[in-house]
């Protein structure tokens, strides 16, 4: 798996995986749902539209749909799988993985990166950016124990280190 907060790289190491010719799943794009964390129940996308804090709610709703990706590990036809994106939910699939890598920028590296993001994409919005440099500051949504990696580094060099890291990977996701 492939974590860390919007605007660390996740998306552009995907798509690098994939033009190596790696199998990926953009988690945030393949996967997720605004549902309950803790079961799992898809939500109303409008019920944020009444909490106070509508960027924060739907983060912590931010859920992948655990049974696909049950289904992908469990599905050999691929010797290595790259899960990218993150989820509120990740404590119910987590151990699933075979390593978990976490993209890292320094503050003025992220803040950039965001300042380039159209609005309709997370993290567009001053309050998504708010949001994202918190959750920058205080690692809350990261994984523990999962491996650093500079981000801040030319992506060849970010997407090298991470494939150098898997030799020896089962068929598992990562």
């Amino acid at each position: 798996m492939i974590e860390g907060v919007s605007g660390t790289g996740k998306t552009t190491v995907a798509e690098e995986l994939q033009r190596r010719g790696y199998h990926v799943i953009h988690g945030d794009r393949e996967l997720s749902y605004i549902g309950d964390p803790e079961t799992g129940e898809p939500l109303d996308g409008l019920a944020h539209e009444s909490v106070t804090d509508s960027v924060t709610w739907v983060h912590e709703h931010h859920i992948w749909d655990v049974g696909k990706v049950k289904s992908v590990i469990a599905d050999h036809r691929n010797a290595i799988s790259f899960f990218c994106g993150g989820s509120r939910n990740l404590s119910r699939f987590i151990d699933l993985f075979d390593g978990v890598f976490v993209l890292d920028v320094d503050l003025d590296t992220l803040n950039r990166r965001l300042a380039l993001r159209p609005e309709d994409e997370f993290g567009g919005r001053p309050a998504e950016r708010e949001l994202i440099v918190r959750l920058h500051a205080t690692k809350e949504d990261i994984p523990k124990g999962g491996v650093v990696i500079d981000a801040t580094l030319p992506l060849a060099v970010v997407v090298d280190e991470i494939v150098s890291k898997c030799s020896g990977s089962g068929s598992k996701g990562v």
